[in-house]
């Protein structure tokens, strides 16, 4: 059954993870696991951090994003024995670059809700990304979010 999208902004904000789409200029879509909160005005943020080890300086989603702002977020509940709790949340969403004025409660939530970045200056920057659509599913009325 179709999710409003009432019920699937609040699974989504609910849910601890996700798979970030974006678009490379040559492979087509990058797909990646991410963490994320989202802000009252529908806007994602995600954390390019200093907790986990990273290959280079910018990261490939980020330069994904300065050529194309499109993306997705896909978040889901998987379960393999009772298919009537299966539910998936797709957003639609376009990088708009914060000029700082959401970054500081953004990542206050980020390192809220996540303990490992509890520490001093966990984060080297946020990617900001902007809600523009909402899909969702689920295989009950009732599926557990």
């Amino acid at each position: 059954m179709r999710l409003s999208d009432e019920e699937a902004l609040a699974r989504l904000r609910a849910h601890d993870h996700g798979v970030l789409c974006t678009v490379h200029p040559e492979r087509g879509v990058d797909v990646i696991p991410v963490v994320y909160v989202i802000d009252p005005d529908g806007y994602v943020a995600m954390p390019i951090d200093r907790v986990k080890p990273k290959l280079a300086p910018r990261l490939q989603r980020e330069r994904n994003l300065e050529r194309d702002p499109r993306a997705a977020l896909l978040a889901d509940r998987w379960d393999a024995s009772d298919w009537t709790k299966l539910w998936w949340v797709r957003a639609q969403l376009r990088h708009e670059p914060d000029p700082g004025e959401r970054e500081p409660a953004l990542a206050a939530d980020l390192a809220a809700r996540y303990p490992q970045y509890g520490g001093e200056a966990p984060f080297v920057r946020l990617l900001v990304l902007r809600i523009v659509g909402l899909t969702g599913w689920a295989g009950t009325e009732d599926a557990a979010s």
